[in-house]
């Protein structure tokens, strides 16, 4: 009974996990497929409206986590579920640019909780939480790459409003089954949470804290620039195939059922399939990485990952159809391979007092970059089309190489012994 419970425990927070990157880009083929022909607005002009609400994604990550911290975590991914799920509703409901900004502006406060409360109950409830965290990661992947496949398939086949009103009532549902789950640990979890941080600060010598102050600039760094990399691939994605993919989807129409000219073909389905197959595959690297990173350490993998990046980014200006196809599948691959590197080097180094704190502003610094990304990105766009953007992304996989190049080949650790705070 309680190993029932404990796994569904661990299921409810990867479907959290799902739904938090899933509801952050639904607004990314509502806007590409959808609302760019029916409010007759440019697709650059729409991104600006969805920049707030990653700002809110970073922003409010540090409150979250403070208040999981006084209050509950279990109470505050109750929060979470619920809390997105009507913010996601009412998103539905919007008349304007102005109103869905709004909109995305509140999804954005409710899915800045996950990360920080998520995590941290993931590191401290279950002990050998390798595994685990790269579970939960490819289920954050997953979100991501459904996004695209299930708004898509919701446009065509109920309107883009559906897209935010199915899962905003999926959402409200897993967070009254996680309550029922945990009511009776939540009423407990304050006082275990006073246990398990207790008041300890360490002591360490200064040669050690420079080359921790190093390497976590570097991580913080890299945090930063590949967050620009993940949200120009991950938000644009179904742009970019809207545009280069079309005689690729009109050959798969024809392919799959003859139909082409008989009735209006299912594009947005389409075009989202595809890049949940690139999604979905690229999000199996975060296993192979994790399992690099046990044995060769973050160093080589990291060099990597950025390589594969500016490889592809480079080589994508111009490629259209299956050509184009194959070299997103190659710089997503990188992308997500990316992504539990800093993680792992944060847990390496980072007391555990203050793990929590850390991992915070990590996400502050990935998602407030995420929101900057996408007025970068909508001005790249206008101005000079995809192309341009991919160069500028190769760019960052240089910045990221060379901040990586001058990691220690070995972490530091925290060699300090901890003493009461007085």
């Amino acid at each position: 009974m309680l190993l029932n419970k404990d796994r569904s425990y661990f299921l409810l927070l990867n479907i959290g996990h799902f739904l938090d990157h899933l509801f952050t880009l639904i607004f990314a083929t509502v806007a590409a497929l959808a609302l760019t022909r029916e409010w007759n607005v440019s697709y650059g002009e729409l991104l600006t409206y969805a920049a707030p609400g990653f700002m809110a994604f970073g922003v409010f990550a540090l409150p979250a986590g403070w208040l999981a911290d006084k209050w509950s975590r279990d109470g505050m991914i109750f929060v979470f579920f619920t809390g997105i799920g009507l913010a996601s509703i009412a998103t539905g409901f919007a008349r304007s640019p102005l109103q869905i900004g709004t909109g995305l502006f509140v999804i954005g406060m409710f899915a800045a909780i996950y990360h920080p409360v998520g995590l941290a109950i993931v590191t401290m409830k279950w002990r050998n939480t390798g595994m685990r965290i790269a579970a939960n990661g490819v289920w954050g992947n997953f979100g991501v790459a459904s996004a695209a496949l299930i708004t898509g398939f919701l446009i065509d086949n109920g309107g883009w409003r559906m897209a935010f009103f199915l899962p905003g009532g999926f959402s409200i549902m897993m967070g009254l089954i996680f309550l029922k789950l945990r009511w009776a640990d939540m009423r407990h979890d304050s006082s275990n949470l006073k246990q398990s941080t207790g008041d300890i600060k360490p002591v360490i010598s200064g040669a050690h804290r420079a080359l921790l102050i190093r390497v976590s600039t570097i991580v913080f760094v890299t945090t930063a620039v590949s967050s620009i990399s993940f949200q120009a691939t991950t938000f644009a994605l179904p742009k970019i195939f809207d545009e280069r993919m079309q005689g690729l989807v009109a050959r798969l129409v024809t392919w799959s059922d003859n139909t082409l000219n008989s009735a209006q073909p299912d594009v947005a389905t389409y075009i989202g399939t595809l890049a949940f197959l690139i999604f979905a595959m690229a999000s199996f690297a975060q296993l192979v990485v994790g399992s690099l990173l046990d044995r060769i350490g973050p160093r080589p993998v990291f060099l990597l990952m950025a390589s594969m990046q500016l490889v592809f980014f480079l080589l994508m200006p111009g490629l259209t159809d299956e050509y184009a196809l194959a070299v997103a599948m190659g710089f997503m691959l990188g992308t997500f391979g990316q992504i539990p590197i800093n993680d792992y080097m944060i847990g390496k180094m980072a007391s555990g007092a203050f793990r929590a704190r850390i991992y915070a502003i990590r996400y502050v610094v990935s998602f407030s970059v995420l929101a900057l990304a996408l007025p970068m990105i909508a001005f790249v766009y206008q101005n000079w089309g995809f192309d341009t953007l991919f160069r500028i992304l190769a760019g960052a996989a240089v910045i990221i190489l060379i901040a990586v190049s001058i990691l220690p080949r070995k972490l530091p650790s925290p060699d300090a012994q901890p003493v009461a705070a007085e």
